[in-house]
C-alpha cells in the first residue's frame, strides 16, 4: 500500500483527501507545515508528496527544495496544489506536477498512480 504525504495547514482538505486516498488504498499521513515536514518525512519514509502551495510556515515551494536537496528524496514523486496558478513556481521548486484548486480527486488518484509507476 502506497504511503502519501499531504503536507497541508488546512484540516477540511486534509480530511477530505485522506478520505479519497484511503479509498483508494493509500496509506496516509499528514503535516499541517513546511517546518515539521522533513523530519516527519524521514520518519514516515512515504512514496510520494502532496503539498499545498500556501502553508502556515511559508511557500511550499521552499518544503520541495529541501525535499529535492535530500537525496533520499531527490527522486519521490510530489504535486503541488494551489487555488492560484503558481505552476511555474512549483516546477522550478521540483514539483513533478501541479494541480489547481478545485481538482477533481479522481484526476489526484491517476496521477499519483501514474507518478509512482514511473509515468
Amino acid at each position: 500500500m502506497p504511503k502519501i504525504m499531504i503536507v497541508d495547514d488546512d484540516k477540511l482538505t486534509v480530511s477530505l483527501l485522506t478520505t479519497l486516498l484511503e479509498f483508494d488504498n493509500f496509506q496516509v499521513v499528514s503535516v499541517a507545515d513546511g517546518g515539521s515536514a522533513m523530519q516527519r518525512a524521514k520518519a514516515e519514509k512515504p512514496d510520494a508528496f502532496l503539498v499545498d502551495f500556501h502553508l502556515s510556515d511559508g511557500p511550499g515551494t521552499d518544503f520541495i527544495r529541501h525535499l529535492r536537496a535530500d537525496s533520499e528524496f531527490a527522486a519521490t514523486p510530489v504535486v503541488m496544489a494551489s487555488g492560484l496558478n503558481r505552476e511555474d513556481e512549483a516546477f522550478e521548486a521540483g514539483a513533478n506536477h501541479f494541480m489547481i484548486k478545485p481538482f477533481d480527486p479522481g484526476d489526484l488518484v491517476d496521477i499519483i498512480t501514474d507518478l509512482l509507476a514511473g509515468k
